[in-house]
């Protein structure tokens, strides 16, 4: 083929001389065809190397001989040059220029067989994509530091909360254990205060007696309360809702309360209700008690305390009004902070200020709602809110709420078991006092081998629940097989687990919890003597 024959037209020419990029046309003898000045200017070669026929092997063979092919023979490197080019219908490669600068090739075969070859100086790119390439390992790198030192932190954040969890639930454990050791001398000290209250009567020493026994009693709040929070903050607490008669939660706040309302003169008022609830039985009592309590505390001598239930929606609504102190909206936080009490309230009554904290814990817990309105001079209602249920009949573990009863008139033979000898002659004393006919023993094998139920026979029977060879739900079964298994009995213990009550209510045992309240002990006799006189009962 004549060199010239694939020469461009003039106007052509002139076109791809205004293209940015270097362009070069060879036949397909590799013979240059065209070049445009771009071409000429980045490749810089002489005008003979330009002119139309030039074979482009001797163009590669100059660019070899000044060493833009790289070290080695510049003929050697001017066959793979030509050979990287035409070897596949297009190839793309980068090489240096002379003036250092990095050149893309971008060659394409023609379908008669010549080349094209197009190029560009990409320093610019090249170095913006190195550049890149650079930021991103560096980025690559951080990014990994960080994930490491975030991997390092959370390692040890995980290590850190499994060893307070640990600790936490060590400390439940410690007080749940501690906790026995704890209230049995507070317990007995309390029988005796009890005994000497009652005999201290209409002497000087009425007024010392009852200043001890507050001061107990104080001692007993704050223990307890430091349990409930310990509990509640350590996740020991499980809520096992059930299905519960609102006149034997209601019944439980009359027996317990009523002496407490009666001695200072306050109006306690349950308005009765034939609804159930779902609910955990023990926390929510919990939280009842302390709501009723404070409104006790907080309601002056003849003022009035109502507690009942009012139908909202598919919940029912448990309220505790009062026409005590009251407190304004700007201390509602006020109320339910730890160690916090309102200035007049803590001019009424001793306490820590832990009862509503440990209610509002008890509330979040167990997923309830609660809600408060108060008048500050006029009262206050608490209100919280409990899922209904199907209506169940109530339990008749309790009759009604006895009133203040003198126990010298019943004659009751009561049996005592507690394995702390000091506890065991602190309430002979209480229960002689009450007219009582009081055996006790410290064991089930002392009972047995003193013989104390020959010619014998208890009213009622007062277990603890730690004993030293069995548990007390074991021994009041032991003696109902002995003595009948009508015997009512009373489970008295520092034990205060959901779990405890629930074996004792399942074997139709009360429980008294430690350290022992003399108006409630009073409440759970009348209500065992009860059992022991009525129909199929054995009467004494």
């Amino acid at each position: 083929m004549p060199p010239n024959s694939l020469a461009p037209t003039t106007s052509l020419s002139q076109a791809i001389d205004h293209i940015p990029q270097g362009i070069a046309v060879f036949d397909a003898s590799l013979r240059l065809v065209t070049s445009n000045a771009r071409y000429n200017s980045l490749l810089e070669v002489p005008e003979v190397l330009q002119k139309v026929g030039t074979p482009l092997f001797d163009i590669a063979l100059y660019l070899g001989d000044r060493g833009d092919l790289g070290d080695g023979d510049a003929a050697r490197l001017a066959i793979e040059r030509i050979n990287m080019l035409t070897s596949s219908p297009v190839t793309v490669t980068q090489r240096r220029g002379n003036g250092g600068q990095t050149l893309e090739f971008h060659s394409s075969r023609l379908p008669d067989g010549g080349l094209v070859i197009a190029f560009a100086d990409v320093t610019a790119r090249v170095k913006a994509e190195r550049e890149l390439e650079r930021v991103n390992l560096s980025l690559e790198a951080r990014v990994a530091e960080r994930t490491a030192a975030l991997t390092r932190v959370n390692t040890e954040l995980e290590s850190a909360r499994a060893k307070a969890d640990a600790a936490n639930h060590d400390k439940t454990r410690f007080l749940a254990a501690a906790s026995h050791d704890l209230l049995q001398p507070l317990n007995a000290a309390r029988l005796y205060t009890s005994t000497l209250i009652e005999r201290a009567k209409s002497t000087g020493l009425a007024e010392l007696a009852n200043s001890i026994e507050a001061s107990l009693t104080a001692v007993e709040d704050i223990m307890s309360a430091l349990l409930d929070i310990s509990r509640i903050d350590s996740g020991a607490l499980k809520p096992a809702p059930v299905p519960v008669a609102a006149r034997d939660m209601l019944k439980r706040i009359e027996v317990e309360f009523g002496p407490m309302a009666r001695e200072r003169n306050i109006t306690l008022r349950i308005v009765p209700s034939k609804s159930s609830v779902l609910v955990d039985r023990s926390h929510v009592g919990r939280i009842v008690q302390n709501l009723v309590s404070n409104a006790i505390k907080y309601t002056n001598p003849g003022g009035k305390v109502l507690v009942g239930l009012r139908r909202r929606g598919n919940r029912m609504r448990l309220d505790v009004i009062d026409t005590g102190i009251g407190f304004n909206k700007d201390q509602h936080r006020l109320l339910f902070a730890e160690f916090s009490r309102l200035e007049r309230g803590a001019r009424m009554a001793q306490g820590l200020g832990l009862g509503l904290s440990i209610v509002q814990r008890l509330v979040t817990a167990l997923g309830l709602t609660m809600e408060l309105d108060s008048s500050e001079g006029r009262g206050s209602r608490f209100s919280l809110f409990l899922p209904l249920t199907r209506t169940i009949r109530p339990t008749a573990e309790m009759g009604p709420a006895p009133a203040e009863t003198n126990f010298g008139t019943l004659g009751l033979k009561v049996l005592c078991v507690d394995n702390e000898r000091a506890i065991i002659e602190a309430m002979e004393g209480l229960l002689r006092h009450w007219g009582c006919d009081v055996r006790s023993a410290l064991s089930l094998k002392q009972i047995d081998k003193e013989r104390l139920l020959e010619g014998w026979y208890p009213d009622l029977v007062l277990m603890d629940y730690h004993l030293d060879q069995t548990s007390g739900l074991d021994a009041i079964e032991w003696l109902r097989h002995n003595v009948g298994g009508h015997l009512p009995a009373a489970l008295v213990t520092a034990d205060r687990s959901p779990a405890v009550r629930a074996l004792a209510e399942e074997r139709s045992i009360a429980v008294v919890t430690k350290p022992v309240k003399p108006a409630a002990l009073r409440a759970a006799i009348s209500g065992l003597a009860n059992q022991s006189r009525s129909p199929g009962g054995r009467s004494s």
